[in-house]
């Protein structure tokens, strides 16, 4: 291994290196020194152990040494067993050595406050410029259980059976409780390849480990426990490339508080919680998002890349008539559908089962079939295997007496092997008689066997949805690019622009918006309303006043020179009496556009993703109904119509009960507009609304706009963009 390796192969000596040394090893077997130790020897790590000690002569057996540098052969990686203000040293050292890496426990940094803020970015510094990768610190390190490297004091991770399936990374921003989750798993039957405790990230990420997985010809499934994204670039290219090698990236995401969105000045960003936008870029990146732990080891078991399912139909074997009605009530709520079985098919099972089973779906065999008649779990198989309405079959229950001698059993592998739909057994959680004896074959012969207790029903869902993104996915599709006017001259820093220069940005990009003027006198406002047109509509213009509503400063379906005159005294005198202090621009006059359906389309610069895209049912509903949803800028133009598809409004927009359906390639093509325009002023535009956009048949146009320029001296540093 050399040094200065580039991209995600540089962090390959963290996880499979040659030669460990563990600095601060102990002899005292109560100190993380000896633990650390003795987890290395325990594991049977496949290489070199170099006990780093001032003065012992042999630590548990193995030739000591008094520094990194006394040790005669080269070092891979270094676990500093030390507290936080001798690693420095220990790095020191590290360079001196040559070493390729290092994973440091100690506390005591950027947690710790602004003087452990400052060490750790000194550090960092250091270790890049001495090509040290480090994993750290504030972690409890790494497992690797390809090679037996326990690089970590908690050597509860020796505890487990390590005979379940492989195939799974898991990288965890969380020490304890991805230890927990290693256990975990391997108690019910995965055996993690990498678990990897990020800590503080001081160097190495989340992102960087998921990118080496994705790399990883042995790793089926990337798994993971994030609290926020470092590089949100990073994580989305490898989430891309993980989408082209059919590797599924699951994460459990924690932090659902909007808490910090509510003083936003646009309907956007008061929406635009971080959770949000954290659902949205996982969803647009084909990221699997899970609740707890126990979905991640439910999907990790049921996921095989040979066999996806196929669609959410779903057929449920039972022989308990509860149990079945339970199972299928968890699909529907988790967007399974329990499809209604044609009459062919209930012909077919009617034909060997009795008059007392149901052959309506769920499928109840009764108890007979788990006792007296086991082969009716056959002869029901064997009917949906050739059911073209059932994707997916779950069995809530298998005979127990069934062995591998079993002529049934032999039968049902044979049929469940030449089949392509996808077969699961969830059994009922039962402790040590939970699983049957023939559980490791039905597991060798791709039929998932995952507990009731890891609630499969919810990651069958989750692969369902997978498979489905899986198919529509289409590689480098890039977002377009539209010809537009320049529009710095509009982005006055530290400022919310009024309706006529938002909209002139907006018209700038080639976004319709209504025919306005902005007067200033009686006269004017009669002559401008003669020239748009009756009826008109008159709002204030101002920077300072952006909800003219509230301000009771915007008129409608103004229709004659009187009215018009009436509307200009009092949208000026209520603008004044709402904000005295404001400066405003006059009194916009505007087309009165025809009814239409109205939407709204923002714009939200966040401190993690950068530019982010919403839509969703405009007007004045927006914060009633809060039917909206986000993307990830830049848009391709098919992130743009997944994002309507997202909206409970969609039935509205295709045209629901008679109503014509609205001209969707016109919203898209805002959106991809708006997308390019955020793209373009990402250091300068904080938010943005549209609303309401008037979308009709044919057209669409902005009636009102608001944007939210950033300070002059303030340019945000998006981390990944």
């Amino acid at each position: 291994m050399t040094q200065n390796v580039k991209g995600y192969e540089s962090i390959k000596p963290l996880l499979y290196p040659e030669s460990v040394a563990v600095l601060g090893a102990s002899e005292n077997k109560y100190k993380i020194g000896n633990i650390q130790l003795q987890a290395l020897i325990d594991g049977k790590f496949q290489g070199e152990i170099f006990p780093i000690h001032p003065t012992a002569d042999q630590i548990a057996g193995l030739k000591s040494y008094s520094s990194l540098t006394d040790v005669p052969n080269s070092i891979d990686l270094v676990i500093f067993c030390i507290a936080y203000d001798q690693i420095k040293n220990g790095l020191i050292e590290c360079a001196e050595k040559k070493v390729k890496a290092a994973i440091i426990f100690a506390s005591g940094f950027s947690e710790a406050g602004e003087e452990g803020k400052k060490l750790q970015l000194e550090l960092a510094e250091f270790a890049k410029l001495n090509n040290i990768r480090l994993l750290g610190p504030n972690c409890v390190g790494l497992v690797n259980t390809s090679n037996g490297l326990i690089g970590t004091f908690s050597s509860s991770v020796l505890w487990v059976p390590m005979t379940g399936k492989r195939g799974v990374g898991y990288v965890s921003q969380s020490g304890a409780f991805g230890v927990l989750t290693y256990m975990a798993a391997a108690q019910h039957g995965v055996n993690f390849n990498y678990f990897i405790s990020s800590g503080n990230e001081m160097d190495t990420t989340l992102e960087d480990y998921i990118e080496y997985m994705v790399n990883d010809d042995e790793i089926e499934v990337i798994s993971g426990y994030i609290e926020g994204a470092k590089n949100p670039e990073k994580l989305k290219l490898a989430a891309l490339k993980a989408l082209e090698k059919r590797k599924p990236i699951v994460l459990m995401k924690t932090g659902r508080s909007d808490a910090g969105s509510r003083a936003a000045a646009s309907h956007t960003g008061a929406l635009a919680g971080s959770d949000k936008i954290y659902d949205a870029f996982f969803r647009q990146n084909g990221i699997i998002r899970v609740e707890d732990s126990e979905d991640v080891i439910a999907f990790a078991k049921l996921f095989n890349p040979n066999r996806l399912p196929k669609g959410r139909n779903t057929a449920i074997i039972t022989s308990s008539g509860g149990r079945g009605i339970n199972e299928a009530d968890r699909c529907e709520s988790y967007g399974l559908n329990i499809v209604e079985l044609s009459e062919k098919t209930k012909t077919e099972m009617r034909k060997s089962l009795p008059d007392y089973a149901s052959v309506s779906n769920p499928i109840d065999l009764t108890a007979a079939a788990s006792f007296a008649n086991t082969e009716f779990f056959l002869d029901t198989l064997k009917v949906l295997v050739n059911s073209p309405e059932v994707d997916n079959i779950i069995l809530t229950e298998f005979p127990h007496s069934w062995d591998e001698h079993n002529k049934y059993f032999q039968e049902f592998m044979t049929v469940a092997k030449n089949s392509d739909k996808f077969i699961c057994f969830f059994p009922f959680p039962l402790g040590d008689i939970t699983y049957p004896k023939t559980t490791p074959i039905l597991v060798e012969n791709e039929i998932a066997v995952v507990s009731g207790a890891l609630n499969p029903v919810s990651a069958l869902a989750q692969l369902v949805e997978y498979g489905q993104f899986l198919d529509r996915y289409q590689p480098n599709e890039m977002e377009e690019v539209f010809a537009h006017e320049n529009v710095v001259d509009l982005l006055t820093p530290n400022a919310t622009l009024s309706e006529s220069e938002a909209s002139e940005i907006l018209a700038r990009y080639g976004i319709p918006t209504t025919q306005r003027f902005v007067v200033n006198s009686q006269e004017e406002a009669i002559e401008r309303a003669q020239q748009v047109g009756f009826p008109v509509v008159m709002k204030i213009d101002s920077q300072h006043i952006p909800h003219k509503t509230e301000a009771d400063a915007i008129r409608l379906n103004i229709s004659s020179e009187d009215e018009v005159i009436q509307a200009f005294d009092e949208i000026m005198s209520n603008a004044r009496n709402y904000n005295p202090t404001a400066i405003l621009n006059g009194v916009s006059v505007q087309e009165m556009l025809p009814k239409g359906t109205e939407i709204i389309i923002g714009a939200k610069c966040d401190e993690v993703f950068g530019p982010v895209i919403m839509a969703g049912l405009g007007g004045i509903f927006v914060e009633v109904f809060k039917d909206i949803s986000f993307k990830v800028a830049p848009l391709s133009r098919k992130d743009a119509y997944a994002l309507l598809e997202e909206l409970q409004a969609k039935t509205i927009l295709d045209g629901a009960r008679g109503q014509a359906p609205t001209d969707k390639e016109a919203i898209v093509d805002v959106l991809l507009r708006v997308s390019q325009l955020m793209m373009d002023h990402k250091d300068k535009i904080k938010e943005l609304d549209i609303n309401p956009l008037i979308v009709y048949e044919k057209g669409i146009k902005a009636v009102d706009a608001m944007i939210v320029i950033a300070e002059e001296n303030i340019k945000k540093e998006l981390i990944g963009g």
